[in-house]
């Protein structure tokens, strides 16, 4: 949603009435005249009744914390399988470069964060309407973000329920008694579900979530520590291959692989629907703009990030080769070849730390749909949304997700088809962004940078999704409908 430091109108969409004031710009002049003959209530107070923007105590840290925590997803389990077909010199360059262009993209979002006339833009869907026009920007970014908040907690359920089973079955170990009285699919994702959502129903904001975010970065950090340390101790697997061509059959297979294996590198990067979102808990005065603490807190983030991609795709391809199974990827792996031979309480604080992580970044992701639902009825109400009505909002969300996570459990195998589809708003979307906003001179460097990245995240989207596409259709699609 647009907003402004110093009072103006804002016309980008319905949803923008009057810009709120930052009490610490010092601007005195205010046009009263404006704000009483509005009949819509100021986004000071729209703004302040949100989930996002509700608190603006953020500072470098916690945006630290909620990046670290949203930015480790289910899918780097998945990352040293992007090796098996490319290798080690293609798969470290590309990971190095999927890095840096995220890393760049990043830094152009938590610049257009706040134009030079002073508006600030909280929510990716605004600021894309706003770059590319209310029709155009609307239909370019909805279906990226709705996906990359509501498909990624489907995603967290589906993987949290998942982890929650293999718990289980780490604790009863080899009694046949205590195995036999499992859940069921459906019901592990419930309790995942449950869990979840109570925890959201204590934390009204997004900054309230700094404490929730600091303890699912440590979590991330420790059982992503902890895989690839498990993995060098025990050393590499015998019988196993680091030459791409032993994973194909012929020259298509080949290349297919290799183009899936990009997409791999390229899922793991995404979750830019956020950064907007994170920054708009950063108060911004004159002095020190909200961009000065974000991208401090962006280079925290991203530095452990790094340290925990990196090791698990180096590592993983090291210790597996061509043995990692697609489900579950590095884990399944270290639970084949070393669950025997591990401490099963080492494993079961491996998968503790991984729920407690997804837990903890469920949250962060479900507050940007929250916040969604809770524009509807301020919007339509002129009032902030009572207990009753936030609680209410949250429950339907989580049995909406639910719904869906039980619909649809083999969702994790299309994620290579909606990753590409969606894989414009990391790569592309802010470069175009920066080019309709803060038009650069023509030809300039920054000009033909953006317009270079841009183009080739949109080109390389269209291959991997004819790519991801000829994958299905030659392997088949195992569509368990109702079947978790």
């Amino acid at each position: 949603m647009a907003e402004v430091v110093n009072v103006r109108f804002e016309t980008v969409s319905s949803s923008a009435r009057v810009a709120p004031i930052d009490e610490e710009i010092g601007n005195e002049n205010i046009n009263q005249q404006s704000l009483q003959n509005s009949e819509m209530p100021s986004i000071e107070g729209f703004e302040s009744w949100l989930p996002i923007t509700e608190s603006r105590k953020g500072n470098a840290f916690t945006a630290a914390m909620h990046l670290l925590c949203s930015g480790i997803g289910v899918q780097v389990l998945i990352l040293p399988m992007a090796f098996i077909a490319l290798g080690w010199s293609w798969g470290i360059v590309l990971l190095c470069m999927a890095f840096s262009w995220q890393l760049y993209t990043t830094w152009l979002l938590v610049h257009l964060h706040e134009s030079a006339n002073g508006i600030r833009y909280s929510r990716f869907l605004h600021i894309s309407m706003v770059a590319f026009g209310p029709k155009l920007g609307k239909l370019l970014a909805i279906f990226p973000t709705m996906y990359l908040s509501g498909g990624t907690c489907v995603l967290f359920i589906i993987n949290g329920g998942w982890i929650m089973e293999l718990f289980y079955k780490v604790i009863c170990g080899d009694n046949l008694q205590c195995n036999d009285r499992t859940l069921t699919g459906a019901q592990w994702f419930l309790v995942f579900v449950c869990l979840s959502i109570l925890l959201s129903q204590f934390f009204p904001n997004l900054y309230s979530l700094s404490r929730v975010s600091f303890i699912g970065s440590i979590m991330a950090v420790t059982y992503c520590s902890m895989i690839w340390i498990l993995s060098v101790t025990k050393g590499p697997e015998k019988g196993i291959s680091h030459d791409p061509s032993d994973a194909s059959t012929s020259s298509m297979v080949r290349i297919r692989n290799a183009l899936n294996s990009i997409g791999y590198i390229a899922l793991v990067f995404r979750g830019h629907n956020v950064v907007l979102e994170i920054q708009g808990t950063i108060r911004s005065i004159l002095k020190r703009p909200s961009r000065v603490p974000m991208w401090r807190g962006v280079i925290i983030s991203y530095l452990l990030i790094a340290m925990c991609l990196f090791p698990i795709a180096i590592v993983g391809y090291w210790a597996y080769g061509n043995m990692i199974p697609f489900n579950g990827g590095i884990l399944s792996a270290l639970m084949t070849f070393h669950k025997n031979n591990t401490s099963k309480y080492v494993i079961g604080t491996i998968c503790l730390t991984m729920l407690i992580h997804y837990m903890c970044a469920f949250q962060v992701y479900a507050m940007v749909v929250f916040d969604n639902l809770e524009r509807l009825y301020v919007t339509k109400k002129n009032e902030p949304c009572p207990r009753w009505v936030r609680s209410a909002i949250r429950v339907f969300f989580g049995g909406l997700t639910y719904l869906i996570s039980v619909a649809f459990p083999f969702l994790g195998s299309l994620g290579l088809l909606i990753g590409a589809i969606i894989l414009p708003l990391t790569l592309s979307y802010p470069c175009f962004m920066w080019i309709a906003m803060k038009k650069p001179r023509a030809i300039s460097p920054m000009w033909c940078l953006n317009i270079g990245l841009g183009s080739l995240g949109v080109l390389l989207s269209i291959v991997l999704v004819v790519s991801s596409l000829s994958t299905l259709i030659a392997n088949g699609l195992d569509a368990n409908f109702f079947k978790p």
